[in-house]
Parts: structure tokens; sequence; C-alpha cells
């Protein structure tokens, strides 16, 4: 039994010997037989110098395949045949004459279009290595269908033929000679075909290997002439062009080149979007936008230029009256999918959430979810809410955008503001409507946890977004949506939530057997994880969950994982929604997902902070040490300070800094922050702030500028080298020591131990403090406009997606820096370079550098200045 190219099993035994092809596969081998030589690797090889032969060979393959039908294609005559007649091909496109070449490109367009992809797959390399010299023919016709077959060959090459069949283009010189042609295209006289079959083959190659692209986007000629195609009012043109803009936009140099026309380019791509384009232009105007927009800078800069058109052609994308009705046709349904990956652009904060919202973006997701959505008319406060969420459910409607509808609305929900209410676009009920919606989803998910490694990927799909759009729901800095999130999930937790609460604990506790082997489905530990925060957070759950034994379950969690974290299956919390083109992204740094792959941990530590501030909030304090073994206090902080320091996930370090908070422990732990402390309790600074008592502690100006410049009176810009003093923080005047020591005097409000453990924030990125010296904090904190930490005094959840405040040295090296610069590192040559400075009068290539700065990034310096270093007569040069 074997598969036909539409998956169908085809018995070759009961097939009926069909006498028509048997005498075209007769017809084809009589004048095969007459080109037929053996090599001398004893293979046998095809070629002719007859044109005649030529033609007729060409005439019959050409014949032998209409007659060949899919239920034939397993059948010995057809699949034997296939290496003779690629080997014939090959040979005939060798040919000098110009009718042969064409007839013989044409038939190779056509063998590929007939034959199942998996029967010609072993034969792509020999057709691409025949293919490509023909893309340099001065004949459009023949590089036209020479550019359609080796289109569909990289379209279909496989993943075992890509680096054979790359070294083979490369060998050609193949993307320079597409490049080529396109640049010369000028539309005149020459078939737009021709156009549109390179771009497609350019697009196809980039698209699966990033080398190319290289080529492309550094090439201004050619993307002058993409920019004047872009234009042209033909569908099948806008197609070629968007195709190549999309695989160019897989790079992330390649997206910011587009941007650099994107004044021009992103309203035309915006337009492309608009509901009067066909739906194949639509489709790839979402999916080039997406791929240009998949990080936050550019995603604000494509925003900024054309916000409103985008957000609309989104809302009226998903707005298809026809999928209501039950007619859709598949491009109309691949619009509506490319429309829903676009809107995730709603995980960043912007202008964009505005537009959404005023354009009932909470309606279109609610049709998105039911059938009939329209003939529904809900009340705010309607008692049959729940009731109407359970049959939308039910329906099973448009199941495939469903996990991109639970994002949509989980990621609106984290970035509303604090007073955001529905009632002011009048849309609370959908609002509510949508809550409820995810709310049953999530526990319906809960209740069939345990069959979720049986069920199917799809269903495991959209429970993980439904989860963790409730979870995005219930924390929402959104009062509204938190409040409405968690009183809905309390109703669809009246009937069995304690029964699931055990479910999810026992469906951790595997963690205490210490056999890996036992360990669940990856997407059941996320569930678990989810609806652990979830409950922890509920008024109602976060006793029940202490008392079943969900302090202990997290801790040995917390430590299973540490011990463990190299052979687990790590999961994202949106891999299911990856898409293939996107895996094969290049030059893309720091585009992880703001809970990373450290989900696990993150959900863990999140469960813990919120049971201990559910207990804070209601004035008892929580032992989670009490009556375990599992942790001493001292080694969970080592170890939470551990985790901060060495993740690369936004959310978890945010989670463990919040976490630390209950602990006394405020801000940010990371490795350059240890070492600028080490250094810096051990060198005198160059700065004094002097307090009222006469008490004064040392500091540096470079640190201060880097961390804290509310420090740091003002310069004076009229008298360049003076400071003012223009702050609450600071008073009196600024006094030299010496020639390189300054005296602050600060307010008299500055407490000598709070100003010396916000240093510690200041230099470490971390602080250890209690009680009274606490609310102390929280003064200079706000008043030196540091957040973060005013946040985490405050033990303010974390807003998700929200940024951790870098510990980022580089700033000193710009101009700012320069003031407070003690050190100038100069090149040895002595050639002269035309080297000029805006600072100083040095004429030799130097840099303006600090010595803390120094020290604490690198110990090869550190140790320099240890040593001895050989210093100039001037005490601030240092000759390298």
């Amino acid at each position: 039994m074997k598969l036909s190219k539409k998956g169908r099993k085809t018995d070759t035994k009961k097939l009926p010997i069909n006498s028509h092809l048997v005498t075209l596969h007769q017809r084809l081998y009589h004048v095969l037989n007459l080109g037929f030589r053996n090599s001398d690797d004893k293979e046998k090889e095809w070629y002719t110098n007859d044109v005649e032969t030529q033609r007729l060979v060409v005439r019959s393959i050409s014949a032998f395949l209409d007659g060949v039908s899919p239920d034939a294609w397993q059948m010995s005559i057809v699949k034997d045949s296939i290496p003779d007649v690629v080997r014939a091909i090959a040979g005939i496109l060798q040919s000098p004459n110009a009718a042969v070449l064409a007839m013989g490109s044409e038939v190779t367009v056509k063998l590929i279009n007939v034959m199942p992809t998996l029967m010609l797959r072993p034969h792509f390399n020999h057709l691409t290595h025949s293919l490509s010299p023909l893309l340099s023919t001065s004949q459009s016709q023949v590089a036209i269908m020479t550019a359609s077959a080796l289109h569909l060959i990289v379209s279909n090459i496989g993943a075992k033929k890509e680096k054979e069949a790359w070294e083979i283009l490369e060998k050609h010189n193949t993307v320079t000679q597409v490049i080529g042609n396109l640049r010369a295209f000028s539309g005149k006289g020459e078939p737009m075909e021709y156009f549109t079959e390179m771009a497609s083959l350019l697009s196809s190659i980039m698209q699966l290997w990033p080398v190319s692209r290289y080529l492309v986007w550094n090439d201004s000629k050619l993307m002058e002439v993409m920019e004047v195609f872009c234009n042209n009012p033909e569908a099948t043109v806008k197609v070629a062009v968007l195709q190549l803009y999309s695989s160019l936009a897989l790079c992330a140099n390649g997206a910011q080149k587009l941007m650099g026309n994107g004044k021009v380019l992103i309203p035309a791509i915006a337009q492309c979007m608009g509901e009067s384009q066909p739906h194949a232009v639509r489709i790839l105007a979402f999916k080039v936008a997406r791929y240009i927009m998949a990080t936050e800078k550019l995603c604000s800069e494509v925003l900024n230029l054309s916000c409103e058109p985008i957000i609309k052609s989104i809302i009226c994308a998903l707005s298809v009256p026809s999928v209501h009705h039950g007619n859709s046709s598949n491009q109309e349904e691949s619009l509506m999918l490319e429309a829903c990956r676009l809107a995730l652009i709603a995980q960043w904060p912007g202008k964009h959430h505005g537009y959404l919202w005023r354009l009932r973006v909470d309606k279109v997701l609610i049709q998105l979810l039911m059938y009939n959505s329209h003939n529904l008319h809900l009340q705010p406060q309607s008692e049959d809410l729940i009731a109407v969420a359970r049959a939308g459910l039910s329906a099973n409607f448009l199941l495939d955008l469903r996990p991109y509808v639970w994002e949509i609305i989980g990621w609106l929900s984290a970035q509303c503001e604090e007073d955001f209410s529905p009632n002011r676009h009048g849309n609370d009920s959908c609002v509510s409507l949508l809550v409820t919606t995810a709310c049953l989803a999530f526990v319906d998910s809960i209740g069939r946890e345990r069959l979720l490694c049986q069920a199917d990927r799809t269903y495991i799909f959209r429970s993980v977004s439904a989860a963790k759009a409730t979870l995005m729901m219930m924390y929402s800095p959104c009062k509204y949506i938190a409040s409405e999130a968690r009183f809905l999930l309390l109703e669809a937790l009246n009937f069995g939530g304690e029964e699931y609460l055990k479910q999810l604990l026992q469906s951790l506790n595997f963690v205490s057997s210490g056999d890996i082997s036992c360990t669940p489905d990856k997407y059941q530990i996320l569930i678990s994880l989810i609806g652990l925060a979830c409950y922890s957070g509920l008024p109602h759950f976060f006793r029940q969950v202490v008392s079943s034994g969900g302090i202990k379950t997290l801790l040995a969690f917390v430590r299973w994982w540490l011990d463990n974290a190299s052979h687990i299956d790590k999961v994202c919390l949106t891999s299911h929604l990856r898409v293939t083109a996107m895996e094969r992204t290049c030059c893309r740094i720091n585009t992880q997902n703001w809970e990373g792959e450290e989900t696990y941990l993150l959900l863990a530590l999140w469960s813990l902070a919120e049971l201990i501030n559910c207990h804070n909030s209601e004035g008892h304090e929580l032992d989670i040490f009490l009556g375990q073994k599992i942790y001493k206090k001292d080694h969970f902080i080592l170890d939470i300070q551990e985790i901060a320091v060495d993740t690369t996930s936004t959310g978890l370090r945010w989670y463990c800094s919040y976490l630390l908070s209950f602990f006394g422990i405020y801000g940010f732990p990371s490795k350059l922050g240890r070492r600028v402390a080490s250094f810096c309790e051990k060198d005198d600074g160059d700065m004094c702030l002097v307090l009222r008592d006469g008490q004064y502690l040392s500091v540096h100006q470079v640190i201060l500028l880097i961390r804290c410049p509310s420090l740091l009176p003002p310069r004076d810009p009229l008298n360049e080298g003076k400071m003012s003093i223009s702050n609450d923080l600071l008073s009196g005047q600024v006094t030299d020591r010496c020639r390189t020591k300054k005296e602050i005097t600060l307010s008299a409000q500055v407490d000598q131990q709070a100003l010396s453990k916000f240093l510690d924030f200041v230099y470490s990125g971390y602080l250890e403090a209690e009680g009274v010296t606490v609310r102390k904090l929280k003064m200079l904190a706000k008043h030196c406009n540091i957040q973060p930490l005013l946040q985490l005094l405050c033990r303010k959840r974390p807003k998700w997606a929200a940024p951790v405040p870098s510990f980022d040295l580089t700033t000193s090296l710009r101009h700012a820096g320069h003031n407070f610069s003690d050190i100038i590192l100069e090149a040895k040559s002595t050639e002269n370079t035309g080297w000029t400075c805006s600072f100083c009068s040095f004429s030799l290539p130097h840099f303006h550098a600090h010595r803390v700065v120094l020290s604490s990034s690198c110990d090869y310096m550190r140790a320099l200045f240890q040593s001895g270093m050989r210093e100039s007569v001037q005490s601030d040069l240092c000759t390298g």
C-alpha cells in the first residue's frame, strides 16, 4: 500500500491497466532509446544533437504526462519512467536550439506540476543543475519557464536536499543572475510574467536560505525597482513584489532596510491590505507587515507611519460576513488567519490599542468565537452569560482561529491602563462575554487535564491559549477586566473547583518521585501551573491552595526544575503559535518572548508570590518555609537571586524580584551589578554626598550618570564645567575638596541609612531593607524617578511585557559621560588620521573612559590598574 499525492492509499495490484497509457509509454521509450548512452560510471545519460529527435522526445514526454492520472502514479510504468524522463529533459535543456529550449523548459514545468513531489524530489537537484544556467538566456519565454520550474523545485525541495541544492544554485550564481534580471526589467516590450516569475523564484530562495538575503537588501537599485512595481495596479505584480518583501523581512537587517523608505512603503503595504484588493494581495500584505513588525521597535515605527489604516484593515479582514453563513472560501479563511497573526501586535503597548478598542475589536472577537453572534442581545449583568458562552464554545466554530482570539484578548487585557473602562466605547457586554468564554474554556481544559496527553494538538493549543488569556485577564492592570475575570472565573469554578484544585496539585506531585521519566506532557504541566497561578489569586481559593499542600508542591517543583533544567523539555507560552517561515528568520537579536522558555519556573514563582501577597493583604504574614524540609529560607533566597542573575527571560527576572521583595530584597540582581559594587567598595570615588549632620558618602559621578542622574546637580549650560543646584534632594553649594573631588550637600529630608541603601541599588542593582527604611526609600525612589524600584518597594505586581531596567555601562561612552572621564585610551598609531574630538584637542584616535567602568567590566583592565600600569605625565592620560 502506498500514498498518493493527496494522501490516499492505493493498491497497485488492483489498478486496471490503461491501454492508452501503455501505448503512450511505448511511444515514449521508442524515442527515448534514441538518445540513451552509457557513461563511464555506467549510469545512463541522454543526449542527442538531432533537433528533430529532441522535439519528438519533448512531445512524447508531454503526451505521456497528459495521460497520467493520480490513480496511475503508483503504476510501475509511471514510477519507473521518471528517472529516464528526467535524464532526457536534462539533456534537452543543454540544446543550443531556441525552440527546443522553449519546449524543454515548458515540459519541465509540466512534469513538476503533474507528478507527486515525493516521486520527483530525488531528481530535483539534477533538474536544478540543468535549469540554473538558462536564467541568463535572452529568450524571455525560456527564462520565464526556467524561473517557474526552479520556483516549484525550491518550494518543495525538502530538508535533506537543501544543502546540496544551495551549492548548485551558488555554483551557477543563481541569486546574482535573478537580481540582475529584475534590475534590468523595464516592463516595456517584455511580458510582465518575466518579472513575476523571477520575483517568485527569488522570494522562495530567500525564504529557504537566509544567506541569500544580504545580496537583495544591499542592492539599492533592486530595492528601487521593487518599490516602483509595488504600485503596479495588476494583482499578480503586487503579489510578486509582496512575496519578495515578505521573504526579505525575515532578515532583521532586511526589515530595517525596508523601513529606510518606510514613509512610502508602509502606506503602500497598508493600501494592499484594504478591502478593495484581491484576497491574495491582502494575505501577503498582512504577512509582510507581520514580518516587519516582529520586534517592538519596528512595530512602533510602522504604527507611527500608518496606525489607523493597518488596524482598520485588521478589523475589516476579521469581519468576513460569508464566514457566518457557512460558505467562506479557503482564501477568506487564510486572510482571517493572517489578520489574526498580525493582530498579535497587541502584545506591545502603543496607540494601536486605542484604535482596536474604538473599532470594536471585542465585538469582532466574539464573532470569531460564536456562530450567528449578530443575533445575540446581551446585557452587562445578564444571568445567562455563562449559558451563552457554553453554547458558543460547543459550536466548534473557526477552531483554527480560536488560539489567536485568546491571545489577542489576553494581550489587550495585559496592556490596558488601570482606569480603562469598556463603557467608553459601549462594549462592556462583549468584554464580559469574552472574559466568560475564556474562563469557561480554561476550566474545561483543567477538567480534561488528565486527558491532554491523548488529545489532538489543536485542542491542546486552544487550551493553552485560553489558560494564558485567563491568567492575563486576572492579573490585568485594568481594574474592570481583572475584577470581571476573577468574578466570572469563580462562577465557572462553582461546580468542581475544589476537585480541580486537587487534580492540579496531584499532576505536579511527580517531582516528589525524583524520576524524570514520570514527567507528564509538557503542555499538561503548563496548564497545571497556570491553573495554580489563577487559583492563588482568587480570594475564595488561595487559602485552600495553602491548606492542600500547594506551597510544598511549588517549592518542590522549583527545586526539581533547578536540578533538572538541562533535561527538561522547555516550552514557551507562544510556541504553538509560531509560523514555520518565522523559524527561518536571521539577524534578530533579543526577540525572545517576555516569559521566555523558562515558563514553568516563572509560573511557579508567580504562584508563590501571589499566595504570599494575598495573605499579606489580609494582614497575615505567610511563612512558606513552615512545616517543610525542601528549602530553608536562606537557601531559597540564594536560589532565587541566582535565577534572576542567570535567566534571559524578562518576565522571570521580574517575578524573581517581586518574590524577593517579600523577603526584604528589592531590585534586580545582575552579574555586572555585583562587579561594579565589588570594585567601588575599594575605590574612593570622585564626589561626596554630604548629609546635614556632616556625614558623607563617596560616590562615582559616572555611575550616578548611568544609574541615577537625579543625584547629580545639572550643569550650567552658560558656564560649562560649573554646577548649579535645582533639586529637592540637593541643597547648598557644590564645592571642590581637591581637583577631582566634589561635595554635594543633600537636603535635610535625606536619611543616611536610606541613602546608603539606595546607593546599594544604584551600584549593584538591588538593596536589602525593612521597616521604616523602606518607607524612606520609597521617597528617594519617587524623587529620583526610579519607577521599577518604587514598584518593588510598594510590592506592586509586575506588568506583563514590562522591560527590566538595564544595567548598561556603555552610556558612559557618550558625550555626557566625557565630563566625568578620568582616563583616555589612545591608539598606538602615530600616523595623522585626521581624528577630531568634540571634547578635547588630542589629534590621535582615542576614547574618553572611566576607571570604574573599565575595572568593573574587564578583569584585564582591573589587573592593569592594580599593577601600576604606566601612565603619562598627566594623571588622566593612559597610553595602552
